[in-house]
């Protein structure tokens, strides 16, 4: 897993196709944060996924993290950024085109770790007071510590699936990744190992459960 930092236009989105929730902390981070910040783009409080919208804890998570990044890619930066992505990858490229808009919040803390886990837990709890449905969460083993736990959540209008919110914790970091379109279980599968998104254990629809 690694960091791809582009240049031009993609300093902007830097690192925004291969970045993990486990990437080294660097300088593309905090050019990410500068140059995009938490503003929202290409969704409004109105739509199904708020890409504006994360749970308070969050917020108080993120002022205790020792490195932290948030960006926020409209439809526009999505179509350069997917145009990066390699032809041995086109399956990952064509999901990404149909992504409305992709916000991420990434957090890292010291050696100590994540301050206080009842904070995640009262993140998983907002997404279900929210009535967003819980596809899978899964986790590395680790002990009685949390060494990899994904969560995944799919926003639902009707019948149709709208996005997704995915939570990414490790011991020492926490990604939330919200993803806007309208997608499938499968598209979701394509976006592991971009936006931060780990390439969390399943390979069919089937075991996304």
């Amino acid at each position: 897993m690694k960091w791809i930092t582009l240049v031009g236009v993609c300093l902007v989105c830097g690192g925004l196709v291969r970045a993990t929730a486990q990437a080294p902390a660097g300088a593309t981070e905090n050019s990410a944060q500068s140059a995009v910040g938490t503003q929202s783009m290409g969704a409004d409080s109105s739509s199904p996924v708020p890409l504006e919208w994360t749970p308070p804890a969050l917020d108080r998570l993120n002022a205790q993290a020792a490195v932290k990044s948030s960006f926020t890619l409209d439809r526009n930066l999505l179509g350069v950024a997917a145009g990066m992505v390699p032809d041995s990858e086109a399956e990952d490229r064509q999901v990404i085109r149909k992504l409305d808009g992709v916000s991420v919040h990434t957090m890292r803390f010291g050696d100590a770790g994540i301050p206080n886990e009842t904070e995640v837990d009262s993140i998983r709890a907002a997404y279900h007071l929210r009535g967003w449905k819980h596809l899978v969460t899964t986790t590395k083993a680790g002990g009685p510590v949390r060494n990899g736990t994904t969560d995944i959540w799919v926003v639902m209008d009707g019948v149709n699936v709208r996005g997704a919110v995915i939570l990414a914790e490790t011991p020492k970091s926490l990604t939330l990744v919200t993803v806007a379109g309208n997608l499938s279980p499968v598209d979701l599968l394509h976006l592991r190992g971009h936006f931060g998104i780990p390439r969390f254990d399943g390979g069919s629809v089937g075991d996304l459960q």
